[in-house]
């Protein structure tokens, strides 16, 4: 598979999540989690939230429907691509040394899903830095 295919599984992917985060409310049961916080802090909660998904959707689209665009080798798809690994590798360092391993531990489910998307992030992270690597180098 070359890094075109790659990209667009990735992008399909980070789609999916962006949509699937529209029922992460009701199944953590945020409004009951939330209500005992600050109006204001209940409402930058939400609103993080929502610009997350939006961030996570939008890049899924850029790497599943321009990909010749991302990948064109200029200034432009260097800073973002850079951008990519960056906000992803983030995203893999809090897997693994932010979240409390006692989230998912002992939970079959949990566990499941911890794995699941440590591989992931993983596969996302080496896509995102093939494809930078492509175009830094030529």
């Amino acid at each position: 598979m070359n890094i075109y295919l790659h990209l667009r599984i990735v992008g399909a992917l980070l789609i999916t999540l962006g949509l699937a985060h529209s029922t992460f409310g009701r199944y953590f049961k945020w409004k009951s989690e939330l209500a005992p916080l600050s109006l204001l802090t209940r409402q930058i909660f939400q609103v993080h939230g929502f610009f997350i998904v939006l961030v996570v959707a939008m890049i899924g689209v850029c790497s599943a429907f321009f990909t010749d665009a991302l990948l064109e080798r200029g200034a432009l798809s260097r800073v973002v691509l850079s951008g990519f690994v960056i906000f992803w590798v983030s995203r893999l360092v809090c897997r693994f040394f932010v979240y409390d391993p006692n989230i998912w531990r002992g939970r079959r489910f949990y566990t499941t899903m911890h794995v699941v998307f440590s591989i992931f992030w993983v596969y996302t992270v080496l896509t995102y830095g093939a494809a930078l690597r492509m175009v830094w180098n030529g």
